[in-house]
């Protein structure tokens, strides 16, 4: 389909209205919020110093990329053809930005629906180990949620190699598991991402980026002392992961699609 601007800008206001739908946490998030200090004293060390550590990684990311910094050529060989012509090599990450929006929804919703499963699978197997497995389940499940993140990036022609890129990840993962202000505070940040000095913008305000990996913890809540019950930790552990990581993958898509929308919408109208 030919991407006119007035097609750009119907499927823009389908991202507004999902904006707009993103008004509140739902019964079994505001209340899994609020015994974390409790479950905080009944944590090990050992698993506390574990969870910092998840912390101290994503300041890692944010600097380097550091450990969770992702390989674009498996996604980029989803948008190659299966019998490329002689000479073509396989695409590069700025060639997606002439690919048409709707194969990068496409493979977009191809990851998202792997990613959700492969997260459903991973709960329900440290769901088995009760409170001890949240020494693996948060570093497992932030690793799992940049991962997506940043293929959701590479799906609409954004590098994730360059540190502006994995700010604006970091600003989706705080958007995912943020309450109403937050989200709101966060969509309003993104839309002057395009802006110059937009590097210096975003690093200001993610000062506080250690917020982000505790607001992450937090989504957890009371669901997680679930997985102390046998069984019901095997359930509950694959429900909230599958939640978590569907939700964070939602939101990288959405957010990174209107920004290849807005780009190509103000792309056209420069050309007339």
């Amino acid at each position: 389909m030919l991407e006119t601007t007035d097609f750009l800008k119907s499927e823009l206001k389908k991202i507004e209205v999902w904006e707009n739908e993103q008004k509140d946490l739902w019964f079994w998030e505001k209340i899994g919020r609020l015994p974390f200090k409790l479950l905080d004293k009944i944590t090990p060390k050992f698993i506390q110093e574990k969870i910092g550590l998840a912390i101290d990684e994503l300041g890692n990311y944010i600097q380097t990329g550091g450990q969770y910094l992702l390989k674009e050529e498996s996604i980029l060989k989803k948008f190659s053809p299966k019998e490329p012509l002689p000479g073509h090599e396989l695409l590069r990450i700025e060639d997606l930005n002439q690919v048409p929006l709707g194969k990068m929804d496409e493979v977009a919703d191809q990851i998202k629906n792997s990613r959700t499963k492969f997260a459903t699978i991973q709960g329900a197997t440290t769901g088995i180990g009760g409170l001890f497995t949240l020494a693996i389940d948060v570093p497992v499940l932030l690793g799992l949620s940049l991962k997506v993140l940043q293929e959701m990036a590479i799906c609409y022609g954004f590098d994730p190699k360059e540190k502006s890129e994995r700010i604006f990840i970091v600003k989706c993962l705080q958007f995912s598991s943020s309450d109403i202000v937050g989200k709101k505070a966060i969509l309003e940040e993104l839309s002057s991402f395009q802006q110059e000095n937009r590097n210096n913008q975003m690093i200001s305000q993610l000062q506080g980026w250690r917020e982000v990996v505790t607001t992450y913890r937090d989504n957890f809540g009371w669901k997680k002392l679930f997985q102390m019950i046998p069984i019901a930790g095997m359930i509950f552990g694959a429900f909230i992961n599958r939640s978590s990581i569907g939700d964070v993958a939602e939101a990288g898509q959405m957010l990174f699609r209107k920004r290849r929308i807005l780009e190509r919408i103000n792309q056209l109208e420069k050309a007339r």
